[in-house]
């Protein structure tokens, strides 16, 4: 008699518990995976924005080159002014 009210405590008691920890348990799964989803599709279209980023630190360095040399040459001109 005691096996039978265990097993009834059993199925009205533990199982509904466990069946809404594993809902919550899967809806938090889900909300992460789509979260990760979205964090792959923004990694994806920033590294198709990054493709052209040797170029332009090419691009910037022979700036800082061109910027360097003239402020030489200014240096130079005010150097020969200035007693």
């Amino acid at each position: 008699m005691l096996w039978w009210i265990g097993n009834l405590i059993l199925l009205l008691a533990v199982v509904p518990i466990a069946v809404a920890l594993l809902s919550r348990v899967l809806g938090a799964l889900e909300r992460i995976r789509k979260a990760s989803d979205d964090i792959l599709a923004g990694g994806v279209a920033l590294a198709g924005e990054l493709e052209t980023t040797p170029d332009l630190l090419a691009q910037t360095d022979r700036t800082i080159e061109e910027v360097a040399d003239g402020a030489v040459r200014y240096a130079g001109s005010v150097g020969k002014l200035l007693p």
